[in-house]
């Protein structure tokens, strides 16, 4: 059995602008999926995955996932769940030459399902790289991050973008234009996640960008001024010593623009009343910045702040359901047992 593991992440900077080719900066959290994978004799999946939906599930299928039987949980949760596995497999195969390599794949997470921190990016990474690894092909980091991208991008109907993935196989922070993915120097910010435990639709929200951008001159504006703002983090982050503590001039300058991305994207129409309330909290606790994470609609916020306040005000704000500090993670996808 190999077992590898994937973090999550925040960004920074830079949703929803990135799938119009503008940069995004995410960092990745340590926060992470772990997925086991075991070759069978057969070309049967089995995947346990107790983590997944509120009940967990345990299923088994040959072929693809539509051949599989029913589960006694919800099947939308099963499909969200299963479509990322499924496709995991498929380019674990593809890489491999092994196109009926079957599996025993068991998932575990402590990403929020849906909620913007990367949960389906970290399960995709790291289940390729224990199928592969288990059939003795592993994968260079950059292919493997690009497997883990197509098969996102199956899966979302085209809305994926790159930076999910790689920031979780390569852990960090990383900028993404275009197809243009490189890790970056970034000191450990002190990120703090609020979770109102809900998620929002990303193809849904993706989609209502799409429409307003066509339809209106202001909202392709706002898609550029995000860019034009990432740039601007860019330029902060590489003066910035990556080996010490953030100075407090550089967090109230990143925090600024942390600010100013929450209300673009705001005004792009994918916040929500939870997260504008965790937003405002975080602020009025003191943190020098704070901003919705992912594709909105519900889900994360993140803020920038090294004292315990923000948590707890988050703890304390309605509509939160967890709060909590997340270092940022230095490492990527890792083996953990073979």
């Amino acid at each position: 059995m190999t077992v590898c593991e994937a973090p999550g992440k925040v960004y920074l900077f830079g949703e929803h602008a990135v799938v119009y080719g503008e940069p995004a900066v995410p960092a990745a959290i340590e926060r992470r999926a772990t997925v086991a994978a075991e070759p069978r004799d057969d070309d049967h999946v089995r995947v346990e995955a107790q983590d997944l939906s509120l009940d967990g599930f345990t299923v088994e299928y040959a072929g693809g996932t539509g051949d599989r039987p029913d589960v006694d949980v919800p099947r939308p949760l099963v499909e969200a769940a299963m479509g990322y596995v499924d496709a995991a497999v498929e380019q674990a195969r593809d890489a491999a030459d092994a196109p009926d390599a079957g599996f025993d794949i068991t998932v575990e997470s402590d990403i929020p399902l849906g909620a913007g921190l990367g949960s389906s990016a970290a399960v995709v990474v790291a289940g390729i790289d224990a199928a592969t690894r288990a059939l003795g092909e592993p994968l260079g980091r950059r292919e493997l991050a690009e497997r883990a991208y197509r098969a996102e991008y199956e899966v979302q109907d085209g809305q994926a973008s790159r930076a999910d993935t790689f920031c979780s196989t390569m852990g960090g922070a990383v900028r993404v234009e275009g197809d243009d993915c490189d890790p970056i120097d970034a000191p450990n910010l002190p990120f703090v996640v609020g979770f109102d435990g809900g998620a929002g639709d990303t193809g849904e929200l993706v989609a209502g960008v799409r429409e307003l951008r066509a339809e209106h001159e202001f909202a392709a504006d706002t898609v550029e001024s995000i860019g034009d703002l990432v740039r601007t983090g860019e330029d902060l982050l590489a003066e910035a010593d990556a080996d010490a503590d953030p100075e407090p001039a550089l967090l109230a300058e990143l925090g600024e623009l942390m600010d100013f991305n929450h209300g673009l994207l705001a005004a792009l129409g994918v916040s929500a009343r939870s997260l504008d309330a965790m937003v405002w909290a975080a602020r009025d606790a003191g943190a020098h910045g704070a901003k919705l994470t992912g594709a909105g609609g519900g889900g994360c916020v993140v803020a920038l702040d090294e004292s315990d306040a923000t948590e707890t005000a988050l703890s304390f704000t309605q509509g939160c359901e967890e709060a909590f500090r997340a270092e940022l993670a230095t490492e990527g996808v890792r083996v953990v047992d073979s």
